[in-house]
């Protein structure tokens, strides 16, 4: 018999908050002054945005092909705040989380690079505590789901065992990975999926 639950391993986007690109993409415009193709030129049909999420290039790097994508220099706080106009967490999500038994270890695995590592407390806000500062990036840790090495390295990182560890996300095809690398893993969407699962596992 698998030992029970004891951790809980979350992806961020489209699990703990949605992402919209176009509200992003608007704001870099906005402090720009360019247009919105630019920006998505800029970060995504350039590859800019994957060579971060892997780890390819670090953040003074990234910043400045962003910045000289788009006409005008980017910081820290500047990325830092488009990315949470994308991204907006929902207080039903919230609530689950916040009900979750304190006994529960908490995590975030994203694919992304690891400026996200500052904007997903903040995204998180009022339940941002909760996950101990335990928030993993594809970016920092050079590999992207559903690389099995990902799933690797973010136990490693955060010494955690396979066994008694839980993994969600919105794509079916990290979940699979997950699965085969030996974590109990499920499919989670919004907060109504994410009360499936943890009924069925006896948490909530």
């Amino acid at each position: 018999m698998r030992p029970p639950v004891a951790r809980i391993l979350f992806d961020f986007d489209g699990v703990l908050a949605p992402y919209r690109h176009g509200p992003r993409i608007a704001s870099l415009a906005g402090w720009a002054g360019c247009t919105q193709q630019a920006v998505r030129e800029a970060l995504f049909a350039s590859g800019l945005e994957l060579e971060y999420d892997v780890g390819a290039i670090d953040t003074a790097r990234y910043l400045d092909r962003l910045g000289a994508g788009i006409g005008r220099p980017v910081d820290e706080a500047t990325w830092i705040a488009a990315r949470m106009a994308g991204s907006v967490a929902e207080e039903p999500m919230l609530d689950r989380v916040a009900a979750l038994d304190c006994a529960l270890e908490l995590a975030v695995l994203t694919n992304n690079g690891v400026l996200m590592e500052r904007a997903i407390p903040r995204i998180l806000g009022r339940v941002a505590a909760r996950f101990g500062g335990r928030v993993l990036c594809s970016g920092a840790l050079r590999a992207r789901k559903p690389d099995p090495a990902v799933f690797a390295r973010a136990l490693d990182q955060l010494g955690w065992p396979v066994a008694g560890t839980l993994f969600v996300d919105d794509t079916f095809a990290n979940v699979q990975a997950a699965r085969r690398f030996g974590l109990h893993a499920e499919t989670v969407k919004d907060a109504r999926s994410l009360g499936r699962v943890l009924r069925r596992y006896t948490l909530g």
